[in-house]
């Protein structure tokens, strides 16, 4: 485990110390990082789809279920 020094807002301190007992404050930290670490690692992989998505071609349902005859056609041979 690493320590690490950081500054937060007065007031987010005043609370983390009125609500969390002084040996679970870490917890609370680490665990309130995963989640926003988690938050924006989804957010951008969103950003990654959306951006895959303009740059593909779209088919339409028919398109797609003549593709679908297509290969299981070739199998058949």
């Amino acid at each position: 485990m690493a320590k690490l020094n950081v500054s937060i807002d007065d007031r987010l301190r005043d609370e983390l110390f009125k609500l969390v007992p002084p040996r679970r404050r870490s917890q609370v930290v680490n665990e309130a990082l995963r989640h926003e670490l988690l938050r924006r690692k989804r957010r951008l992989a969103t950003e990654v789809v959306q951006r895959l998505r303009k740059r593909s071609a779209t088919l339409s349902g028919k398109e797609i279920l003549a593709a679908v005859r297509r290969d299981r056609g070739r199998g058949e041979r």
